[in-house]
This record gives C-alpha cells, sequence and structure tokens, in this order.
C-alpha cells in the first residue's frame, strides 16, 4: 500500500517549515510518498531545494489551495479576470507536478458554490465548470491526471459540486480520460454519502484517482483518525479497495491538533494495515458470499469475528 501525511499537521504547528517537514516524513515508517498544496507549499519556497529535500521519495501530486481573491467563486467567478487566473493556477499546479514527478493535480473548489436563493445562475456556473475542466484537462495531457475533491459545503453554504453524484455526472459531461474523482472520508459523511458505496461505482469506472482517509461525527470536517469513528464503514471502504486492487495512494488527511504527529500519521498507517489484515483472514470469497447474503445478522457476525 502507498501512503502520504498531510504537510501541515507539522506546518501549521509553528516549528517545522517544509523542508522540516519532509525530512520528517523520510522517517516516518510506512510513508511511500508526500503530497503538496498548490499554490501554499510551493510559491514561497523554492522548488530546487524542496527537490533536493524529497530525495527518493516520490510524489503522489499536488492540491489546489484557492484563497481569499477567490472567494466568489473559481471557475464560476462572474468576474472573467478573476475565473481565468484559477484556472491558470491550476495550470501553474500541472507544471509543478510534472517538475516534481508527480501523477495527479486533486482540485477542491472551495467557493464555487452559493449562500442565498437566487444568487447563482445554476446553468450558467455549471457550464462554466465543464469548459474550466475541459481546459485544465487538455493542458494536463495524458502525464498527468485531474481529479475533483468534493465538499457539500464549507466555506459556502452550499457548493456546487457536493457530492459524489454531482461529481461522477461532471466527469461524464466534461469527457476527458484524465478527469477522475478524489473521495474524502468526511466530506463524504457530511453528504451522507456511503464511502464504500461510491468507491466502489467510482473504481468500477476506473474514475477513483484518490483517497482522503479520515472520519468523523458527520456535521463537520473533523479530521479524526482513519476508522475511529465510523469502524464498519471504513472496514467496508478497504474491502472494496482490495476487492478492486486499488494502486493508488492514500493520504491521511487527518488534524492532529493536540496529538504527537508523528505518532497519529503512524496510528493511520496502523489501521488501515490492521483492517487490511482482518479482511485477509476472514477471506474476500467469504465476504462477498456474505455480502450476497443480503443478512444483517450475517453481516453483524462477520464485524464481531473481524473486531474479535
Amino acid at each position: 500500500m502507498n501512503f502520504a501525511g498531510r504537510m501541515n499537521s507539522f506546518i501549521l504547528r509553528g516549528d517545522k517549515d517544509l523542508y522540516d517537514t519532509i525530512d520528517t516524513y523520510h522517517k516516518v515508517p510506512g510513508i511511500t510518498h508526500l503530497e503538496f498544496n498548490y499554490p501554499e507549499h510551493i510559491k514561497k519556497y523554492d522548488l530546487e531545494k524542496i527537490k533536493e529535500h524529497i530525495g527518493d521519495m516520490k510524489v503522489n501530486g499536488v492540491a489546489m489551495r484557492f484563497k481569499a481573491p477567490f472567494i466568489n467563486g473559481e471557475f464560476t467567478n462572474p468576474d472573467e479576470k478573476v475565473r481565468r487566473e484559477a484556472i491558470d493556477l491550476c495550470k501553474e499546479a500541472i507544471d509543478v507536478c510534472r517538475e516534481l514527478k508527480g501523477e495527479v493535480v486533486t482540485v477542491w473548489q472551495a467557493y464555487d458554490g452559493f449562500d442565498y436563493p437566487f444568487s447563482v445562475n445554476y446553468e450558467e456556473a455549471w457550464e462554466k465548470m465543464v469548459s474550466a475542466f475541459r481546459e485544465i484537462c487538455d493542458y494536463a495531457a495524458d502525464d498527468i491526471k485531474i481529479s475533483i475533491e468534493y465538499k457539500p459545503y464549507e466555506p459556502r453554504n452550499y457548493a456546487m459540486l457536493d457530492g459524489a453524484g454531482t461529481t461522477l455526472l461532471m466527469i461524464k459531461e466534461v469527457g476527458r480520460e484524465n478527469l477522475g474523482m478524489t473521495l474524502d472520508i468526511c466530506h463524504m459523511l457530511m453528504k451522507h454519502d456511503n464511502p464504500a458505496m461510491y468507491a466502489a461505482i467510482a473504481l468500477k469506472q476506473g474514475k477513483l484517482f484518490g483517497l482522503h482517509l479520515n472520519d468523523g461525527y458527520c456535521a463537520m470536517d473533523s479530521g479524526l483518525i482513519f476508522g475511529t469513528v465510523n469502524l464498519p464503514q471504513c472496514i467496508e471502504l478497504v474491502y472494496y479497495l482490495k476487492k478492486y486492487d486499488y494502486k493508488g495512494t492514500l493520504f491521511f488527511d487527518t488534524f492532529p491538533i493536540r496529538e504527537c504527529v508523528e505518532a497519529e500519521v503512524s496510528q493511520n498507517i496502523s489501521m488501515v494495515k490492521k483492517i487490511s489484515d482482518a479482511i485477509d483472514k476472514i477471506g474476500m470469497d467469504e465476504i462477498e458470499r456474505i455480502i450476497s447474503s443480503h443478512d444483517g445478522v450475517e453481516v453483524n457476525k462477520l464485524l464481531m469475528n473481524m473486531l474479535i
């Protein structure tokens, strides 16, 4: 399995910069890949020096982080100049991703949404997004994947791409092979999407380009350790990742505020591996048989056997 940790888990503590954080991740057992935010982790640092610190570690990709200039929207912004800046920023991230030998640029549209009824032309906004993603995907060409990370709300009250269904519809309408989706467990729980269900659908379609593992209580983006709150759903998700032999990087988008960061990252890795081992012990065929039984009692016994 491939694992990556969140850079800001260290940086936001205030005692490490990006270079220190990369050096620390070299020493965290199990971490195989690095993931950067753009422009947050790149523009204020020296790219060549970043590459020196990366050394022999692999880079999974670059995630977009849109800030204050885009509060009225990124790809749906009514000001065409600002909208163009958002698209161009994505192209810059693609260039950086290539430079770092990454594979995926993840696009979370923090501000493409609305707050009040009658405050946005939905059809026009949708077409603007389709057009933007086509342009970005064409720029990314065949070597870089573009992955949409949806979130139902925060910071806007409603996001335009608010769930797995609307995201898959956008992917279909854009019609580019290099466009897929990143599923964030907390974002899915906020939407009341079932993580395993939509992971299975995206995997079946070859459109699961990224996965952010965490956990929470559904009301907010909690960023808790994977499997600590909704353990049965997390087990089911890992089962489908194994069923479809998912080769992508598992990124821990968790927020260790009071915890030791290294220990928190390690515990995430340990949880995934423990769940995977429990699934192997029961056996994929036996789990498939129980799923096919449509029997809630048998399912409960399965979970008890895994936990015990």
